[in-house]
Formats: structure tokens, sequence, C-alpha cells
């Protein structure tokens, strides 16, 4: 029990590093320093700092699904859930202004740099767009968005408005970017939205506070 809250509390700290630093940022003695243990005591619950960015990788995406993907599953399958899925999305990035979103910094760390690190990044990255795109395809198969919506080219537009959003939120430091995102992804969804969706829409809040936890597929 001791060995296992050790080692969270060592990947909550490597997880801050990272999350200012990056991932390469990380080292065994760098987390040593901060959590004030020694190198052999960090190294013994990693053993390699590449298992260390691994674990972290990991360890964001599992607070990812915890903030972002599994409260979207309250809300009714379709568009009010693809709906909910993005603006959890957006307070997550939100939140992350200050220090950096993990999944974008690391695409920039490691885009030309093969190995299971990458490998890693990678694969969180596309779990995440492939719940999106099931929620996408869900919506279009609750009759709230056209049939000929393409989900793949609407993903790509989705992730692009975020990808933006941290740019100018973060980078430029531009006021009012958020509520740009949102603003974007309610001209996106009205594009493909049918009568059903945007009725759908109209009455969403007073649905939500019916809405109870369950487990379906996104």
């Amino acid at each position: 029990m001791k060995g296992r809250q050790t080692r969270a509390a060592i990947l909550d700290a490597a997880l801050s590093l990272a999350s200012h630093m990056g991932l390469e940022g990380l080292s065994i003695g760098a987390l040593a320093e901060v959590t004030d243990m020694s190198k052999s005591g960090v190294f013994a619950h990693f053993g390699s700092r590449e298992e260390l960015q691994i674990s972290v990788v990991r360890e964001y995406h599992a607070k990812f699904e915890e903030e972002v993907f599994f409260p979207a599953l309250r809300e009714p399958r379709g568009l009010p859930r693809l709906r909910a899925l993005f603006e959890n999305w957006l307070k997550r990035v939100s939140a992350e202004i200050d220090s950096g979103c993990i999944y974008i910094s690391g695409a920039v760390e490691f885009d030309d740099r093969p190995g299971p690190v990458r490998d890693a990044l990678v694969t969180m990255v596309r779990t995440w767009q492939q719940a999106l795109e099931r929620a996408i395809n869900a919506a279009v198969a609750e009759g709230h968005l056209r049939p000929e919506t393409d989900a793949q080219q609407l993903l790509f537009e989705l992730h692009g408005l975020v990808l933006a959003l941290h740019h100018d939120a973060r980078f430029l430091q531009s006021p009012g970017s958020v509520e740009r995102a949102r603003v974007a992804f309610e001209r996106l969804v009205d594009h493909h939205a049918t009568t059903t969706g945007r009725r759908g829409a109209a009455v969403a809040p007073a649905r939500k506070a019916d809405a109870r936890p369950r487990r379906p597929e996104a």
C-alpha cells in the first residue's frame, strides 16, 4: 500500500513538472529534488526516464478521461453528448493555459522522434479522437446531424478549434479565446445539424437536470 501511495505521489509531482516543463524536462534527478527523495528511491519506482515519461502520459490520459470523457456520458446519446465532450474539453484546456497541455506540448517534442514515448502519446490522443468520432457518428445515428456528415472531417475541425484556442490563449494571450471556440463549435454543429438536432439544442438545458449517470457507449 505504501509503495503504491509513494508511486502515486511521485506521478503527481512528475505530472506537474511535465505540464510546465514538457516531458523532456522530466528527469529522475529533478523529480527526486521536487519530492525530497533520493534518486535511487525514484528510480526504484520507474526504472528509467523513459518509463517515467510514459507513466506520466498514461496518468495525464486517466485524469483527462475523468474530467472530460466520463462526465459527458451522463448526457443523452447524440448531439447533447458531443456538445458536453467539447465543452468539457474546453474547460480542461482553459485550466491548462497557465501550465500547458501534455498532448499538445508532447506532440511538439516527439513529432519526429520515434520511440515508446511517442507511441504512448499517439495511442492516448487517438483514443480520445476515436471517442469523439463515435460521438459524432452517434449524433448522426440519432438524427441530430445530417446523414452525409463526414465524421472524420468534423473531428479534424473540432481538434483544430482546440489547437487554435490553446495557441491564442496561451501564446498570444488573446482575451475571449474560449468563447470564440464555443461560437465556432456551435457554427460547425449548426452547419451539419438536422431540424431535430437544432430543436434538441434548444431544450438541452431542461433535460440536463434530469440526466442520470450511466456508462453507455460514446
